[in-house]
């Protein structure tokens, strides 16, 4: 079965453990609207936190490195296969199933729409920032 995901105000983590659950139980999942996830915690913390894990780098052979991408769709696809064991076979399969989108494209609409129970922005009570925010901070231009 495949699912659909608005991204719109949604928070990242919670986004991408259901995500990841689904995925893992077998389901094709879709997420839409990834500019507008939202990241909680103060604005300079967390772009100083993604500066530095962009930044990292091995002194013997850089192409070995981790590699976090600046692009809102990459971002959150990104953070998804962390919640996945994406070295095993069953991991990897079910990264292949995932699709994140910037904005809303024609041919998802007919996926079935699942909603991620989170809090609305105002109703979190610490600072939050959107996707499209930190990475236009990291170096992202759209």
């Amino acid at each position: 079965m495949e699912y659909l995901i608005d991204g719109s105000e949604k928070v990242l983590g919670r986004l991408g453990s259901q995500a990841a659950k689904l995925l893992l139980n077998g389901h094709s999942v879709t997420v839409v609207n990834a500019e507008n996830v939202i990241i909680t915690g103060h604005v300079h913390d967390l772009t100083q936190k993604y500066k530095q894990r962009i930044e990292l780098k091995d002194k013997a052979n850089p192409e070995h490195s981790p590699y976090w991408p600046r692009r809102p769709d990459m971002f959150v696809k990104r953070v998804v296969r962390g919640m996945l064991p994406y070295k095993k076979p069953k991991g990897k399969a079910a990264f292949k199933r995932l699709r994140v989108y910037v904005g809303f494209p024609e041919e998802v609409k007919k996926a079935k729409a699942f909603e991620v129970e989170s809090k609305k922005p105002n109703q979190i009570f610490e600072r939050t920032m959107t996707i499209k925010q930190l990475t236009q901070k990291l170096g992202y231009k759209a």
